[in-house]
Formats: C-alpha cells, structure tokens, sequence
C-alpha cells in the first residue's frame, strides 16, 4: 500500500490465480471486494476512527482484470459531510513487466465513520485547493441529488411472491473468514455474494455464461455479523437487448430466530456470453403478473434518473428495451 496524497490511498497488488472467478477473469464482485477495501483505508486514515461502507454509486467493469495484472486501486476522499466521506475509487491495471495502466472501472463509496458505539461520530472537513480537486468534489455534489432519487425509487418498491421472473436464493452462514477490522462482515464481501447470486439468476435464465457490467446503488442499510444466517435473493426485473437487470436483496440474521432483516439492496446488469467471450443478446422477458410489471417500471425508472446523471453515459444495450 502507499499513500499519495493525505486525502488518497492506492493499493498495488498481482491478481492471482485465486482471483479468477467464472468469467475466467476476476469477477465484479471480487473488483467490488479491492474497491471496498481501498475506500476503507482512505476512510479510516482520514476520520482515524472505525468505518461503514454507506453507499456504493453507479460502476461499470468496461474492461476485464486479468490474472497476472498488476492492480492499482486508487481511493480519494473528494468530500465530506458532518461524519460521511465520499471516496473516488478507480481501478487500474496493466502488464506487471511495463507499460501504462488501464483504467477499468470508476466509481464513488460513501463511508461514515462511528464511534465505539455504532453511532456517527464528526470527520474533519476536507477543502479542496487544486482545480482537480474542485471537479471532483463538484462532481460528487452534483450526484447527491440523483443519489436521493434513486434510494426513494428503489425504497418504495416491494418484492412478494407474486413475481413470475427468474429468482434465485442462496443461504448460507457468515463465516469468521469474512470479518471486517471491525468485527463485522466487511462490505466488499457483501458485494461479492451480490455478484455470485446475480450471475447464478441470469445465467439460468439466457442458459449462458454471464458477467457484470454495472451495479448500481449499492446501500447498506445495517451491519451484518459474523455467525448470522445470510440470503442473498436475485430476481430479474428488466432486460434490454443484451442486458439482465437483476435486482439483489441481502437479508441477515441470528439463526436462534426467525426474522431476517434487510441489510443491502442493489440492482446489477449481467451480459451474456458466447465461447468468445463477446456479449450476445438474449431472450425477452416479458412481465406477466402486477408486480412484474411494477418492477420492470422500477428498472426503467431506475435507468432514466441514472442517464440523467452528470458525466453518464449509459451503454445503449442498457438503455433500450426489447418490443414484446
């Protein structure tokens, strides 16, 4: 690890075999997983004072990380609130031998730095100085409000048995080899389990390999603790030309009961594949019963406050719908 700047931290690391996921190159989630990581430090370095991932904005993998690479994932604090952090995370890589590295993915984390006792506790204020650093920090001001719009929009919706689309869950327990320094399942793991459980939905809806290309609005509602019953539930909700939006709910708790309690809600687009490894286009779905219809407008809603965000630009296999 080194440190650039007060504000910044890169992380420099070989992606190793065990990295490789089933896209024969690393996997989103295991992207998300450094890009938590980094945003950690960054956060924790400036608040001197433990960290949680809040937020996780809009990131789309362009370009593959390939094992052997080397990996330089660059977190800096472009600005705060009374005890959140917004951290600017890219992810670079390139041939360890020489030669430049290539930006793959981008993206914002809000972390909130708490106390000993899991409340929010101030952050020193960061002040831009450089031209650069004001771009930034007026690039994340200007997403606060498209932030807030997407958080309402994906709040207000419900999730019953009475979808009709492809679903997946997958049960498991919150093992001590996902602690956090904090003695919780740190967030990148809980992106990762997002990755896995929105790959298994799509793929056995096309019937093909398939591998993120974007997750967006990533909240972290509560802590997730080690020992706790973890579900993890993909449901497709929206399909474009090529891509499957998959709407993932995380939901935890003590196995001793019966109540499990949202902790991270997502929605991911997954591409398929053919044995090139070019994206394909799949099969249409088409929205039978109320609430896939409401869902399938939830998605489209979803895409449209996203486009209208500062900077973005959607793919056009994200934005355009199949005609039933």
């Amino acid at each position: 690890m080194s440190e650039t700047a007060a504000n910044s931290v890169t992380l420099r690391f070989l992606a190793a075999p065990m990295d490789v996921g089933h896209s024969g190159s690393v996997d989103a989630g295991t992207v998300l997983e450094w890009v938590d990581k980094a945003a950690y430090a960054a956060a924790v370095g400036w608040a001197k004072s433990y960290c949680v991932t809040a937020y996780v904005g809009n990131i789309h993998f362009a370009d593959p990380v390939n094992i052997g690479d080397m990996v330089e994932v660059t977190a800096t604090i472009v600005f705060t609130g009374r005890s959140s952090m917004h951290i600017r995370t890219v992810v670079s890589s390139g041939d360890p031998k020489g030669g430049p590295a290539t930006m793959r993915s981008q993206c914002m984390v809000i972390f909130v730095a708490v106390g000993e006792d899991g409340k929010p506790v101030p952050v020193k204020q960061f002040e831009p100085v450089t031209a650069e650093e004001l771009e930034q920090r007026d690039h994340a001001l200007a997403r606060i409000g498209i932030r807030e719009q997407i958080v309402e929009a994906m709040s207000a919706q419900e999730y019953t048995d009475a979808g009709t689309a492809e679903r997946v869950v997958l049960r498991f327990m919150a093992a001590p080899t996902d602690v956090n320094w904090g003695g919780k399942v740190h967030g990148g793991i809980v992106m990762k389990w997002i990755d896995e459980a929105a790959y298994v939905c799509a793929s056995r809806y096309c019937g093909r390999d398939t591998v993120a290309v974007f997750s967006g609005g990533v909240r972290f509602y509560r802590p997730l603790l080690i020992g706790h019953v973890v579900e993890v539930e993909a449901r497709l909700v929206y399909t474009g030309t090529k891509g499957m939006h998959v709407a993932v709910h995380v939901r935890s708790g003590d196995p001793k009961g019966r109540e499990l309690n949202l902790t991270t809600y997502c929605l991911t687009v997954m591409v398929a594949r053919d044995a090139e490894g070019t994206s394909v286009p799949i099969p249409a779905w088409t929205p039978v019963s109320e609430e896939d219809k409401r869902l399938h407008a939830h998605a489209r809603e979803l895409l449209e406050i996203r486009a209208a965000a500062p900077g973005n630009r959607l793919p056009n296999h994200l934005l355009q719908s199949q005609r039933h």
